[in-house]
């Protein structure tokens, strides 16, 4: 491997082969119908997978009805579902990418607004589109903020009802074909909500200090890695970082990582906050390239875990160089895909892991590199002064 780019080596997780260390990160399409996927999502996912990334997510994906974020985002919580998702997978599997699913609960962040129609609850705009809203539930009676549905508090038959709905949308799961299974705990979701003191108030068992927080991303963890297969992976989403006063800290994500890993958690996927305001992660002023590197990196040195990093990573150098100084171990490129699907197989290109189309898929390789044999190429005159 001492020639190969570290993005271009193979990584084993269980029983599972990924061809590179490239995964498409989960991306909202917010375009399900009644929580089936169509054709949409087939050719949306399934370029990717054309595109050379070694694993493609399945956006969120809600364990229940009203667990969604907008009445556009995906489900599992029947089996009508499976079908669309077994094509999904299936398409992925023929062209040699691995088939994952975020598995998730929006608890008081559900029931929004599509984002093209302004990205906050349900209004009576909404309603006559026909989107209409439903009570969000949280660990406690606090809405997301000012203007927001206050949320029901879950009752403990409600959490009962939750981890079983986690562990029949994983059995639909693994019946439509994925092949790693990843539960969201992140972005202010239903999880994400019981971790944080900023949001959980509650003073049983699933509130209170450290430990009585994680109880429920625990026990939906446990759940869920009992159905499945001791042969594939299990990921967990972690918002790293509140980014507020008082929140959910690094230090916290560390010890919830090590915690996940002994009962069975393969890798820690490293994003950060979402915890008040939009379902979107992170203070935009704050945003730069890489800037998330470092939740990997710390998680993956003091809980000794495999970590996913995500997050304005889009040059292959700057994945490359991620991978080579142990930051993380897989590199999640998201709205970067969107700019360009094949992403990858340039990636390829661009640090010389592919100079010949041999990584394209043959059907179009074939061409190119019959192309870059036998063309010279279009240069646009220089312009001069006049």
């Amino acid at each position: 491997m001492s020639g190969t780019p570290h993005l271009f080596q193979p990584l084993t997780l269980r029983n599972i082969q990924i061809r590179n260390r490239i995964v498409i990160s989960p991306m909202c399409q917010y375009s399900a119908h009644e929580g089936h996927l169509d054709d949409w999502h087939l050719v949306h996912l399934g370029r990717f997978s054309t595109g050379g990334a070694g694993i493609v997510f399945t956006e969120a994906t809600a364990v229940q009805k009203s667990g969604r974020i907008t009445h556009g985002c995906p489900g599992l919580w029947c089996d009508s579902q499976i079908a669309g998702h077994a094509q999904v997978a299936q398409f992925a599997l023929r062209n040699g990418a691995v088939p994952a699913i975020q598995l998730a609960h929006a608890g008081r962040k559900s029931g929004m607004q599509r984002p093209w129609f302004g990205n906050g609850p349900l209004n009576e705009q909404d309603s006559a589109r026909g989107d209409m809203p439903w009570t969000p539930v949280g660990p406690s009676a606090l809405p997301v903020a000012d203007g927001w549905p206050m949320p029901d508090a879950l009752s403990h038959e409600d959490i009962v009802v939750l981890i079983a709905d986690f562990v029949s949308a994983a059995k639909r799961a693994l019946a439509a074909g994925y092949k790693i299974a990843e539960i969201h705990g992140a972005h202010g979701y239903l999880l994400h909500s019981f971790l944080s003191p900023l949001s959980n108030k509650r003073t049983d068992e699933y509130g209170g200090d450290l430990a009585g927080r994680m109880r429920l991303a625990l026990e939906v963890t446990k759940a869920v890695r009992a159905v499945w297969p001791e042969d594939l992976p299990l990921f967990f989403r972690t918002s790293a970082v509140d980014g507020a006063p008082e929140g959910w800290s690094l230090e916290d994500t560390v010890v919830l990582a090590t915690a996940l890993k002994q009962v069975g958690v393969d890798v820690m996927d490293c994003s950060s906050s979402g915890i008040a305001g939009s379902a979107t992660a992170g203070d935009p002023q704050k945003r730069q390239p890489g800037f998330q590197v470092p939740y990997s990196e710390r998680v993956r040195k003091d809980a000794q875990m495999t970590t996913m990093t995500v997050g304005l990573i889009t040059h292959p150098q700057q994945a490359e160089d991620i991978l080579a100084q142990g930051r993380a171990d897989l590199i999640a490129i998201g709205r970067e895909a969107l700019v360009n699907p094949m992403w990858a197989l340039h990636a390829a290109q661009t640090l010389g892991h592919d100079t010949n189309f041999a990584t394209w898929p043959q059907q179009s390789g074939w061409w190119l590199a019959s192309r870059a044999k036998t063309s010279d190429f279009y240069t646009p005159a220089r312009e001069t002064d006049a």
